[in-house]
C-alpha cells in the first residue's frame, strides 16, 4: 500500500507542475497584473470544483518557489524580482548550447545544453543566472514562459516493430526529436518529410509528443524541400478562398467620378523600370520640363490603398503575411495576383490609379516644389533595367533623352546623400538559371547599374519627403504618429573591433563621430575594391551594422544618413508601405494623429514577417546553391575564408557563391584553435593559421540538400 500512495503522489506532484506552468504563462501575458485564484482559474480554463482545487495547490507550490507572491490576502502577481533570474529570448547554436538575449542587457547569457530544460529555439524563458567558476555570466532555463512556435518541419521515422515513431526535425537548433504516437501518425510513412505540431511535453518527458500534420513528400525532392522551407518558416502556399474571391470581386473600374478626384497625370510621359521577369510593377516614372526651366519629376506608386481597405478579408490576410517573399523559383505574393500583377501593377497602356510625390527639380536636383496625392497614370513604356541601362551608355533608343536626364539627377543625387554620410554597400546577389524543372543549370550575380541606382534614388526621394511631409511642421518635429523604416547607429564595440583588425591590413578608421565613422566606412570600402581581403572586411563591416526595423519612433536611418525615412513606395509587396499611404491621405485630409500603441504593434509584427521572410529566401539560395553544387562532388575550386567559428570554418567559392563548412576535427596536420579577435584558428604544433578572407584551395565532398550544407575539404 505504501508504493501505491507515493505513485498517486507522484503522479499529484506532476499534474501540480504542470498546472503551475499553465498559470505562469497566462499570468506572464501581463506580468504586472494581481489576478484571484478564481480570475487565474479561467484564465487557464480550469472551472469545476475539483479543478479549481488544483489551482489553488499550485498555487501553494508556486508561492513556496517564490514564482509569484501574494500582494494581498488571495491577491497574486508574478514575482519579477526573483534573486538572480532573467526573462529572454533562447537561441540555440549547432551544438545544442545556447544564448539567451535579455532587454537591457548587453551581452547575451550562455546556457549549457544540459540546462536548457525544455526549450525550443526563439522561445521566450524565465532563466536564473550564475557564475560558474568565476566565469563569466552563465544560465539555467527555470521555465518556458511561451513557446515561440509549435509546428516544425522534419522526417519522419518509425521505429521498427513497433507502432510509435519519432520526427527529426531538420534545423539543428531545434535540440530534440518528437515522439508520435500510433494514432497520430495521419499516414506518414517511413522517411516522408513532414510538418508536426508539437501538442505537450510533460515534466519528466524525455521527448515533447507531436501529431503529424501534413506529408510533404520525399526528402531532397525540389517540391518537397521548397514546401518545407514555407511550412518551416509558417509561410502559405495559397490564399483561401473566400481571400481570393474577396480580391476577384474588386472594382477595377477607372471611372470618371474616381478620376474627378484625383490629380489627372495620364498625358504626361511615364514609364517604368523594373527586373526583366518582374509583375509587380509597384512604381513608376513620369518627366516633363516646366516653362521656368525645372523638372517635373513625378514618383507614382501604386495605390493599392484605393482597394485594400480596413477591416476586410483582404487587409487582414495582407497584415498577417506583412511581405511578399522571394525564393529562387517563386514568389509568395502578400496580395492575390488578381491584384499584385493585374489591378495594381502599373502595366504599359493602361490607366491606373496611383499615390504620387510630385517634385519640381532645378538642374542641381534640387528640390523647389513638392506635391503629394492620388493621381491617375498612364504608363507609355515597360523598360527593363538592361534596357534603361543601354540608353545610358549608348545614349540610343526610345524616351532616352528622359532617361539620361533622370539618371544625371539620380548622381547629384546620390552623390549628396554619401556625402552627407550614407554608407553605400554595393554587394553583388546571387541569382540561379533555372530549367523548366526549376533546376539551377548556371549561376549568376546582379549587380546594382546606373538604371538601378536611379530608379533607387528615386524611391529613396519620394520615401523621404513623404516622411519628412509628416513629421515636420516648418522644420519642426510634430509629433504626427508615423511608421517609420528606422536604422540605429552601429554597435561601438564592434566599430572597434572593425578599426582594430582592418589596421593590421593598413586602413585607418576615424570613430570621432557619426559623420567620421560613415565617410571612414565608405572610404574603407572603396580602397579594399578588387583587394584580397575584399570580401572579409565588408562582410565584417556589414556585421556590424545594426538591423533595420519598422517603429513608430523616428531616430532615424544611419545607413541613408537620413532624420526621417519611411517606406512608401512598395505597397503590393510591403504592408508598412500600405500603412504609409492610408496614415498620409489620413493627414492631407487634415486628420488628427491616431494611436501610436497600436501602429507600434503592426510595425512589430512587420519587422518579424520581414525577418522571416529574409530566412527563408537566404533557405532557399542556399538549397539552391547545394543542389547546383550536387553536380560538382569531388571536383576542386579556389575559395575564400568568409566565416570562422570554435568547430570549424566555412569558405565561399567566388564563382558561384557556393559556401561549404570545413570542420576543425577533419583538419588532421594539426589541432586548431579559434581566436575570436583575429577571426582565425591557429595550429598549436605548426603554427599554420586559417583566417576570415584568406584564399583557400578546398575539394566538394558532401552536398547534403536536406540540412541545405555543402562540405568542404583543404586541398594541399
Amino acid at each position: 500500500m505504501p508504493k501505491k500512495k507515493k505513485y498517486i503522489s507522484q503522479k499529484n506532484d506532476s499534474k501540480l507542475l504542470e498546472i503551475g506552468r499553465l498559470i505562469l504563462r497566462f499570468m506572464n501575458q501581463n506580468q504586472t497584473k494581481i489576478y484571484n485564484y478564481k480570475q487565474i482559474s479561467d484564465g487557464i480554463d480550469y472551472k469545476n470544483p475539483r479543478q479549481r482545487e488544483l489551482v489553488i495547490q499550485a498555487l501553494h507550490k508556486l508561492l513556496s518557489t517564490q514564482r509569484i507572491k501574494e500582494t494581498d490576502k488571495g491577491k497574486y502577481s508574478i514575482n519579477l524580482k526573483i534573486e538572480g533570474t532573467l526573462t529572454g529570448i533562447i537561441d540555440f547554436n549547432q551544438s545544442g548550447n545556447a544564448y539567451v538575449a535579455v532587454e537591457n542587457l548587453k551581452d547575451d547569457v550562455f546556457v549549457h545544453s544540459k540546462n536548457v530544460k525544455d526549450a525550443l529555439q526563439g522561445d521566450k524563458v524565465l532563466i536564473v543566472t550564475y557564475n560558474f567558476k568565476g566565469k563569466k555570466m552563465e544560465g539555467s532555463v527555470l521555465e518556458v514562459l511561451e513557446r515561440s512556435r509549435t509546428e516544425f518541419v522534419g522526417t519522419f521515422q518509425l521505429v521498427p516493430h513497433k507502432e510509435f515513431g519519432f520526427v527529426v526535425c531538420d534545423k539543428k537548433t531545434i535540440n530534440t526529436d518528437i515522439f508520435i504516437p500510433k494514432d497520430k501518425i495521419n499516414g506518414a510513412e517511413n522517411g516522408n518529410k513532414v510538418v508536426v505540431k508539437m501538442l505537450e511535453w510533460k515534466p519528466g518527458d524525455k521527448n515533447p509528443e507531436g501529431e503529424i500534420l501534413q506529408v510533404l513528400g520525399a526528402p531532397g525532392e525540389h517540391e518537397t524541400e521548397i514546401h518545407s522551407i514555407l511550412a518551416e518558416y509558417g509561410l502559405p502556399y495559397s490564399f483561401p478562398e473566400e481571400v481570393e474571391l474577396d480580391a476577384e470581386k474588386i472594382d477595377r473600374r477607372i471611372t470618371e467620378e474616381e478620376v474627378s478626384k484625383r490629380r489627372d497625370m495620364r498625358k504626361i510621359c511615364t514609364f517604368t523600370i523594373d527586373p526583366k521577369d518582374a509583375k509587380d510593377f509597384d512604381d513608376a516614372l513620369s518627366i516633363q520640363k516646366l516653362d521656368n526651366g525645372n523638372w517635373e519629376i513625378g514618383v507614382h506608386i501604386a495605390d493599392v490603398s484605393h482597394y485594400v481597405v480596413p477591416g476586410t478579408m483582404l487587409d487582414d490576410e495582407a497584415y498577417e503575411r506583412a511581405t511578399s517573399v522571394y525564393l529562387v523559383d517563386r514568389v509568395v505574393p502578400m496580395l492575390p495576383e488578381v491584384l499584385s500583377n493585374d489591378v495594381c501593377s502599373l502595366r504599359p497602356n493602361e490607366d491606373k490609379f496611383t499615390f504620387s510625390a510630385v517634385f519640381e527639380m532645378n538642374d542641381k536636383a534640387e528640390v523647389v516644389n513638392q506635391w503629394f496625392g492620388r493621381t491617375v497614370i498612364h504608363s507609355d513604356r515597360r523598360f527593363t533595367y538592361e534596357e534603361a541601362q543601354e540608353r545610358i551608355e549608348t545614349q540610343e533608343g526610345d524616351l532616352t533623352e528622359e532617361i539620361l536626364t533622370l539618371d544625371k539627377l539620380a548622381k547629384i543625387m546620390r552623390d549628396k546623400r554619401i556625402k552627407n554620410g550614407a554608407i553605400t554597400f554595393d554587394r553583388s546577389e546571387v541569382r540561379f538559371n533555372l530549367n523548366e524543372k526549376s533546376e539551377p543549370i548556371g549561376v549568376y550575380f546582379k549587380i546594382s547599374k546606373d538604371s538601378n541606382h536611379l530608379i533607387e534614388e528615386f524611391m529613396l526621394l519620394a520615401n523621404r519627403k513623404v516622411s519628412e511631409f509628416v513629421s515636420l511642421k516648418k522644420g519642426q518635429p510634430n509629433n504626427n504618429t508615423f511608421i517609420y523604416r528606422v536604422h540605429d547607429d552601429p554597435d561601438p564595440a564592434k566599430l572597434e573591433a572593425l578599426r582594430d583588425f582592418v589596421s593590421t591590413f593598413g586602413y585607418k578608421m576615424d570613430l570621432a563621430n557619426t559623420k567620421k565613422v560613415a565617410e571612414s566606412l565608405n572610404n574603407l570600402l572603396q580602397n579594399v575594391k578588387g583587394k584580397g581581403e575584399e570580401n572579409m572586411i565588408e562582410t565584417l563591416a556589414m556585421r556590424s551594422m545594426s538591423k533595420a526595423v519598422y517603429s513608430t519612433e523616428p531616430i532615424g536611418h544611419y545607413g541613408l544618413g537620413f532624420d526621417y525615412y519611411s517606406h512608401f513606395t512598395s505597397p503590393i509587396r510591403r504592408y508598412p508601405d500600405l500603412l504609409a499611404h492610408r496614415l498620409l491621405q489620413h493627414y492631407l485630409d487634415g486628420g488628427k494623429s491616431p494611436d501610436k500603441n497600436e501602429l507600434e504593434e503592426k510595425s512589430k509584427h512587420c519587422s518579424a514577417r520581414e525577418r522571416l521572410a529574409a530566412d527563408a529566401e537566404r533557405d532557399s539560395i542556399k538549397f539552391m546553391q547545394v543542389k547546383f553544387m550536387e553536380k560538382h562532388l569531388g571536383e576542386t575550386f579556389t575559395g575564400v575564408i568568409s566565416g570562422v567559428a570554435e568547430f570549424g570554418f566555412w569558405v565561399q567559392i567566388p564563382e558561384n557563391g557556393a559556401e561549404g563548412l570545413i570542420k576543425l576535427r577533419d583538419l588532421m596536420d594539426d589541432s586548431y584553435t579559434y581566436d575570436k579577435s583575429t577571426h582565425a584558428v591557429y595550429g598549436s604544433r605548426t603554427g599554420n593559421r586559417y583566417q576570415l578572407g584568406q584564399e583557400v584551395q578546398i575539394k566538394v565532398i558532401k552536398a547534403n540538400l536536406i540540412q541545405k550544407q555543402l562540405d568542404f575539404k583543404i586541398v594541399e
